[in-house]
C-alpha cells in the first residue's frame, strides 16, 4: 500500500510540474531563465532528484548550461571540463543513462571519481529530443546511491518531452532576437559608413567607389574595422559642423 501512495504521489508531483511547465511564458523570459525554471520544475517532477542541471547544445558542442542547484553546476562543469560523463554520453547516443554508483561506474571511469568529493552517486540524464534532433540533454543528480529506479527514468522521460519543446521554443525565440540585434547593429553601420563615404566624398571630390577605397585603405592602416573608422569621420564631421556654427553665431552683431 505504501508502494502505491508513493507511486501517486509521484504522479501528482509529474502532473503539477508539468502543468507549470505549461504555463511557462517563454516570450516573456531569456533564455537562460526559461532553462533554469526548467530544471527547478524537474526538481520536483522526478522522485530522488536533489538537483538538475539542463545543457543546451549548439553545433554539437554543450553552448549554455544551467542548474538547480551550485552542486549541480560543478558537476556538470566537472564533465564538460573532461568531456566525459552522463549527460555527453545521453546527449551524444540520444538515450536516457542511469548510474546508481557514480564514484565507480565504469560507464566513466575518469568522471566518477573526480566528483567523489562532491558526494553524488546517481545520475540520470535524459536527452531533448525534437523533430530536428538531439537539442540538448536534462541531467539529474542525487546524493544518495541508486536514487533513480526504472519508474524515475520513466517520469523523467515524460516530463523531458514537454520540456524539450518549451527549451526549443526559447531557444527559436533567442536566436532571432540575437538575429534581429545584428541585423540592427548591421543596418546602424552602414549608415554610418554611407554618411563618412558622402563626407569624403564632399572633402576630397571623387565618386562613391573612391571614398569608399579610402575609407578601406584608413581602416587597414588603423588595423580598426571599417564602421568604426566611418563613425569616428562623422563625429568630426558633426563636431565640425557644430564648431562653425558657433563661431558664426559668435561673430553675428
Amino acid at each position: 500500500m505504501a508502494s502505491d501512495d508513493t507511486s501517486g504521489q509521484d504522479d501528482d508531483d509529474l502532473r503539477a510540474s508539468l502543468l507549470s511547465l505549461s504555463h511557462l511564458a517563454t516570450g516573456q523570459m531569456e533564455l537562460e531563465d526559461v532553462l533554469t525554471r526548467v530544471a527547478e520544475f524537474a526538481v520536483s517532477a522526478i522522485p530522488g532528484a536533489d538537483g538538475v542541471g539542463l545543457t543546451l547544445l549548439e553545433s554539437g558542442r554543450a553552448d549554455t548550461m544551467v542548474a538547480s542547484a551550485p552542486f549541480v553546476a560543478e558537476v556538470d562543469a566537472i564533465q564538460y571540463g573532461i568531456e566525459e560523463g552522463p549527460c555527453i554520453t545521453s546527449a551524444a547516443e540520444a538515450r536516457t543513462v542511469r548510474s546508481g554508483e557514480l564514484d565507480t561506474d565504469p560507464q566513466w571511469p575518469r568522471f566518477g571519481p573526480q566528483i567523489g568529493h562532491l558526494g553524488v552517486h546517481s545520475a540520470l540524464s535524459v536527452p531533448l529530443l525534437t523533430h530536428a534532433g538531439v537539442l540538448g540533454a536534462m541531467n539529474v543528480y542525487a546524493h544518495k546511491r541508486d536514487a533513480f529506479d526504472e519508474d524515475g527514468a520513466r517520469i523523467g522521460e515524460l516530463f523531458a518531452e514537454p520540456a524539450a519543446i518549451a527549451v526549443q521554443n526559447a531557444h527559436v525565440l533567442a536566436q532571432a532576437q540575437r538575429l534581429a540585434a545584428q541585423l540592427q547593429v548591421a543596418i546602424a553601420n552602414q549608415a554610418t559608413i554611407d554618411q563618412a563615404v558622402g563626407i569624403l566624398m564632399s572633402r576630397h571630390g571623387g565618386d562613391p567607389e573612391q571614398a569608399m577605397d579610402q575609407l578601406s585603405q584608413v581602416s587597414h592602416e588603423q588595423h580598426e574595422k571599417l564602421h568604426t573608422v566611418a563613425f569616428k569621420i562623422v563625429q568630426d564631421a558633426v563636431q565640425r559642423a557644430s564648431g562653425g556654427r558657433n563661431s558664426d553665431e559668435r561673430d553675428k552683431p
